[in-house]
């Protein structure tokens, strides 16, 4: 962009230079205005750049931002299903443990039931 701004800048300095055929004092000044002209460009060429590159940077940090709350609602969301299956699995292992006692107390009375029916 600035060379293609400099160049076009370049090409009106010749222009002007080649069409007015004045004195060479007017043609120097022509020069100057344009060289004036050509730098005050660069500089604004160089505010803009300067601006774009600061709205650069901000796109990047919320979006840094964007990703950080993301990665911690994930890991809450992480979290709480772990503590689900924990608690999922405990019932299970609760419930499997209730079953198993039952079973073995009914088998213990049941030998219980047997060994008395053989003694009498």
């Amino acid at each position: 962009m600035k060379k293609i701004f400099l160049g076009a800048m370049a090409l009106m300095l010749a222009v002007s230079v080649t069409s007015c055929r004045e004195t060479a004092k007017e043609a120097e000044e022509a020069a100057k205005d344009a060289a004036t002209e050509v730098v005050d460009a660069a500089g604004e060429a160089a505010e803009a750049a300067k601006d774009a590159a600061g709205e650069a940077a901000e796109a990047a940090k919320d979006a840094a931002g964007e990703a950080v709350d993301a990665a911690k609602d994930a890991a809450g969301e992480a979290v709480d299903a772990a503590k689900d299956a924990a608690g999922e699995a405990v019932d299970a292992a609760t419930d499997a443990a209730t079953d198993a006692v039952k079973e073995g107390t009914e088998k213990a009375s049941d030998a219980v039931k047997d060994a008395l029916k053989k003694d009498n």
